[in-house]
């Protein structure tokens, strides 16, 4: 996934207010940009669907509750101004759709954020939906953290500078993506998305166990395979386990569900298991 140097067509309501392109928000004594206290969520509307919108508008406020700050947009405002953001862009647009929270100070100590300096933001941008195509993966030598260390069950902006690191190495080494384990050596995650395989005729994908977050796109795709009698192991998993796969594919808000083609040296192609999950969420998508 590239990124223009010029930014795409973006609208941001931000103060009581929409303005059209990038918006300066924070400042060099701002709390998110010195000492990392931002979250977001990322949602996406394509051919006219905003699938699972309200569940990323709960998980942004659910993000800031646990990062210390004042989730002050109920779920309801954020879905009314989606809606009148989507007005500004052309008919049936492939968005971005990003809701923030930030604290702009820290409280006397300093380092905690103060939940009264809180401010948000919806930030909506031109982002289209990749194709599929061919995305290599392998094994990365950094690692996903644990609660006790990070703040994994929010959807922090401090949390990525690890995920890209791990992203930047493999992309020295001529892959497109990552595996990313836990501290204790199992598969958790791809460096910008979940991950599933199948093997034999099953589908197994991590079992959540606070290292990464249950994205919401993950979890419809688990429902709609059990839901269409495709058994879905949520299990823990080795990368050797992987490398032995029939079909690998990642599962995430910006791509929805799109296939490995590569892993080290072997060559994958996508599968009838892959093409399942993905017709089912795109049937779901417009339903």
């Amino acid at each position: 996934m590239t990124h223009p140097s010029t930014p795409s067509p973006t609208w941001t309501f931000y103060a009581g207010e929409w303005h059209d392109g990038n918006v300066p928000l924070f400042g060099p004594r701002t709390h998110a940009v010195w000492l990392g206290s931002s979250v977001f969520d990322g949602a996406r509307a394509f051919e006219g669907v905003t699938p699972d919108l309200d569940r990323h508008c709960e998980r942004i406020n659910d993000s800031a509750r646990k990062f210390g700050l004042e989730a002050s947009v109920p779920v309801a405002r954020w879905l009314e101004l989606v809606r009148e953001g989507l007005k500004r862009f052309g008919p049936k647009p492939e968005l971005y759709i990003r809701p923030m929270y930030w604290a702009e100070s820290g409280n006397a100590l300093a380092l905690p954020a103060d939940p009264l300096s809180t401010r948000w933001c919806l930030t909506m941008y031109e982002a289209p939906m990749p194709a599929p195509g061919n995305t290599s993966i392998t094994l990365s030598p950094y690692r996903r953290p644990s609660l006790e260390t990070m703040p994994v069950d929010a959807k922090a902006g401090c949390l990525y500078p690890n995920n890209a690191r791990a992203m930047t190495e493999a992309a020295r080494r001529g892959f497109d993506n990552c595996v990313l384990r836990d501290l204790l050596g199992n598969v958790a995650e791809l460096a910008s998305a979940n991950i599933f395989m199948a093997r034999n005729g099953i589908v197994y994908t991590p079992m959540p166990n606070g290292t990464f977050l249950n994205g919401i796109t993950r979890q419809r795709v688990v429902g709609l395979l059990r839901g269409a009698g495709v058994r879905v192991e949520e299990s823990v998993l080795r990368y050797e386990f992987f490398q032995e796969a029939d079909e690998i594919w990642s599962c995430g808000n910006f791509a929805k569900v799109a296939p490995v083609t590569r892993i080290e040296g072997r060559a994958l192609e996508p599968g009838p298991l892959y093409s399942r999950a993905r017709e089912l969420y795109w049937r779901f998508a417009h339903a």
